[in-house]
């Protein structure tokens, strides 16, 4: 009899932390390495979030929380929900975990039986369709083009939708892509799943502050009001607040829902780290003054990173609209030969020999379902970002 479950054969390990640890050993073997594989804003969390979990301390809020959540905080999800969202939702609809991606995992403990599919757009987050086999469900992937932003077209979500589709998930801002979807685009999706009442929508909204050019943020259950009942809302305070190592994450949705997530979540971790969760209720509830000064570096990173890297040999790099990720193409790499004198024959040895040459820890494409590609974060300072991009447009210059 084997020792380990059936289901690990069906997973993966995630690329973006197998990354973000070979950059780290490198350096600890004396390697100049730049690391822009993790999802990780470089600013520190702001001062009053920082505070509050003091506070915290000092009041002695160190005892088991609610498993949902504390009830300020519940109350904070709501009220952030229809001051941005303009979503009503009651406390109890909501959901505080250890982070965006227990919400996930949760929500699929909670509903997927076998056969169960879920529609996942490529590329897609390393960690969606992993959470869906581990739980049983089948992942539905559904490419798109880098023609269309990335974006899912709704003929092509219609054509994927059977009789056996439990939920679509949605992510706007994407990660890895940084595409946004407009209220129009998602209004077009919408439509489509307004005529299939068995699918239900997953949204995971974790990037929405950060949104460039003036584009405005929109999410599903806001656009369609009639699929309120039959979406459930992720979002969470690590990338708009800095707060990735805090661990909080949370939703909204039908009671329904969130009490079979709060369940599983009482025989899985109970409640959130009640510390952190005292600093995310600063975080939502707290003076937000400073996110336009963080979207601003972003945006100036963005547009650097675009345009040094479109200057790299055989590197297309198109132009997101948000999050903190640029999604290249290294197409005109595949068939080449490294400095090493290795044959680049995948994304995956792109980014491999990109890491030996060059010290540059970046993600292949093909992790994140879509390739040739590769993906950068850039959540560094400038500088770093600069001497990365003059590193990789030396190492295409010198693929033969």
């Amino acid at each position: 009899m084997a020792f380990l479950a059936d289901a690990l054969s069906r997973v993966k390990p995630s690329a973006t932390i197998a990354v973000s640890q070979k950059a780290r050993d490198l350096k600890a073997a004396g390697r100049d390495i730049i690391g822009l594989g993790a999802g990780e804003p470089d600013f520190d969390t702001p001062q009053n979030i920082k505070d509050a979990a003091i506070d915290a301390i000092r009041r002695g809020e160190t005892k088991y929380p609610p498993v949902a959540g504390i009830a300020p905080l519940r109350e904070a999800i709501a009220q952030k929900f229809s001051r941005e969202n303009g979503l009503d939702y009651k406390p109890t609809q909501t959901i505080v975990a250890t982070g965006g991606k227990q919400i996930l995992y949760n929500a699929f403990v909670a509903t997927l039986n076998p056969g169960d599919e879920v529609i996942i757009p490529a590329p897609y987050w390393v960690s969606y369709p992993e959470m869906v086999a581990l739980n049983g469900g089948t992942p539905v992937i559904v490419d798109t083009t880098q023609a269309d932003n990335f974006k899912l077209r709704p003929e092509a979500l219609e054509a994927a939708i059977t009789a056996k589709t439990k939920w679509v998930l949605l992510n706007s801002p994407s990660n890895p892509s940084g595409a946004a979807y407009s209220r129009a685009e998602i209004k077009a999706l919408t439509n489509v799943l307004m005529r299939h009442e068995h699918v239900w929508i997953l949204t995971d909204d974790m990037y929405e502050h950060l949104l460039f050019d003036g584009l405005e943020f929109f999410t599903p259950a806001q656009v369609e009001p009639g699929l309120y009942d039959r979406t459930l809302t992720m979002n969470g305070v690590s990338k708009a607040y800095c707060m990735t190592g805090w661990r909080i994450g949370y939703a909204a949705g039908p009671d329904k829902l969130i009490k079979a997530m709060e369940m599983v979540q009482g025989q899985q971790t109970s409640g959130a780290c009640t510390i952190a969760q005292w600093a995310a209720l600063e975080a939502l509830a707290g003076p937000q003054d400073f996110l336009p000064g963080f979207r601003v570096a972003f945006e100036r990173r963005r547009d650097l990173v675009v345009s040094m890297l479109n200057q790299a040999k055989g590197v297309a790099c198109p132009k997101p609209e948000g999050a903190f990720y640029v999604y290249p193409s290294c197409a005109e790499a595949i068939g080449r030969t490294a400095p090493s004198g290795k044959v680049i024959a995948t994304d995956e040895d792109f980014v491999s020999e990109l890491l030996e040459a060059e010290g540059v820890a970046v993600v292949h494409g093909s992790a994140f379902g879509l390739g040739p590609n590769f993906r950068i974060s850039y959540a560094a300072a400038d500088e770093k970002l600069e001497e990365a991009c003059r590193r990789i447009q030396r190492f295409c210059g010198e693929l033969r």
